[in-house]
């Protein structure tokens, strides 16, 4: 079957739902989120409540913690603790008690769900290159781990040196992001899976960036935050 994986929404309503669009479209029914549906953009609220009328599984990153004060924003940028600060302000009830549901990780179809790295979710520690990722395989014993975190989509291997995922070593796949794309390609990312075929197909896709910019610049929010999605940095 396949699946679809998203991550790093960051309250961009926009590529949001641009993306669940698209994945209509191809028939695909599973979809799971790797976290940080929240924080940078304008539409937590509504971007919460898509995953939540579409039973979508989601895991906790570290901007959905820090927006529920279960974490402290000290070592975050002053964009981005501009932004854990507006979306404490405009969360509601519901998606404050939805966010504090949400587990660091998920296992299913031989696959663990993670944002960060699997051997210390908790961390939210980044998994930029192959030597970031020496002491992550050993705290999963599925074929697969999906990531997200870094808005940057890439395969890591065991080995140090494999791209194409297969089943007979270990894999970390970070899906890229869905509402802030930091690889200088402004379009909104995402992963399908085909678990007979153990194989991933990146899919970029463009949407209204512009709309969610000017979001950003209406809310008072960090003009940064919407130039960002422009350019994809």
């Amino acid at each position: 079957m396949n699946i679809a994986i998203i991550s790093d929404i960051h309250s961009n309503l926009e590529a949001l739902t641009a993306v669940l669009h698209e994945i209509e479209r191809r028939k695909i029914t599973q979809v799971y989120c790797l976290g940080d549906v929240v924080g940078y953009g304008a539409n937590p609220n509504e971007c919460i409540q898509l995953l939540r009328e579409r039973n979508i599984p989601c895991v906790a990153g570290n901007h959905d913690k820090a927006a529920i004060k279960e974490i402290d924003i000290d070592d975050f940028s002053e964009a981005a603790r501009a932004g854990i600060v507006w979306t404490r302000s405009v969360l509601t009830h519901e998606s404050i008690q939805y966010l504090k549901t949400l587990p660091l990780s998920l296992e299913e179809h031989g696959i663990m769900f993670v944002h960060s790295s699997p051997d210390e979710p908790q961390e939210f520690r980044y998994l930029i290159y192959p030597e970031n990722t020496l002491f992550s395989y050993k705290a999963f014993s599925v074929p697969l781990c999906v990531v997200g975190h870094t808005h940057r989509p890439v395969v890591f291997c065991e080995d140090m040196a494999s791209t194409h995922v297969t089943r007979d070593k270990k894999f970390i796949v970070n899906v890229g992001s869905v509402g802030q794309p930091r690889d200088g390609n402004w379009r909104a990312c995402f992963v399908l899976f085909d678990t007979d075929a153990w194989s991933p197909e990146y899919v970029r896709l463009e949407y209204d960036a512009k709309t969610a910019r000017e979001k950003i610049l209406n809310a008072g929010l960090p003009k940064k935050l919407g130039d960002r999605l422009l350019v994809g940095i």
